[in-house]
């Protein structure tokens, strides 16, 4: 397994992210992660394939326990607000589904939260896993309806946002 000392970081602390970089024009690997569903309760797997043939954002975080990731998840509930119906928008954590839904809910955040508590195979697949932290380094894929890659982010500072509007121009693109 590919690891990639130092392109991840905070402050001073330089991460080993583990899995090869994916770029656009490579097709999304299938995942299959937990969401807690509100009628149960219960965590209960979801899969890419779930939303297939609409454009999704993967807007994937370290944990909805630290403000950077609370302030990125908020912002994108809003900002694609106007794209609903026509895109499919997730916020993937290593966070349990229990906190994910607390949080979601306390926050009023409308899209699915995903989790990949159970294994590092998301992490591994979308080389995000940051070794040292055992969580996901901050990052944005865009997929198509087709299940392509169209636009990929990999946040480096683990305390900066991404590129908001590259990766908004990217998904309005895919969904016209």
């Amino acid at each position: 397994m590919t690891e990639r000392l130092g392109e991840a970081f905070e402050f001073d602390e330089k991460l080993t992210v583990v899995g090869r970089k994916l770029e656009p024009g490579e097709k999304a690997p299938p995942f299959t992660l937990d969401w807690l569903n509100p009628d149960t309760g219960m965590p209960e797997p979801h899969s890419l394939s779930d939303s297939d043939g609409s454009v999704r954002l993967l807007n994937v975080v370290n944990s909805l326990d630290t403000p950077v990731c609370q302030l990125e998840t908020r912002k994108w509930d809003q900002m694609l607000s106007d794209l609903s119906g026509r895109v499919t928008v997730y916020t993937i954590t290593m966070d349990l589904p229990f906190a994910i839904d607390r949080w979601t809910k306390e926050a009023g955040v409308t899209h699915k939260g995903l989790s990949s508590h159970r294994s590092e195979q998301f992490g591994q697949d979308y080389g995000v896993l940051l070794k040292e932290w055992r969580m996901l380094q901050r990052s944005v894929f865009v997929i198509d309806a087709g299940g392509t890659i169209t636009y990929v982010e990999y946040v480096d500072d683990q305390m900066k946002e991404p590129d908001y509007e590259a990766a908004a121009a990217a998904l309005k693109a895919a969904a016209s």
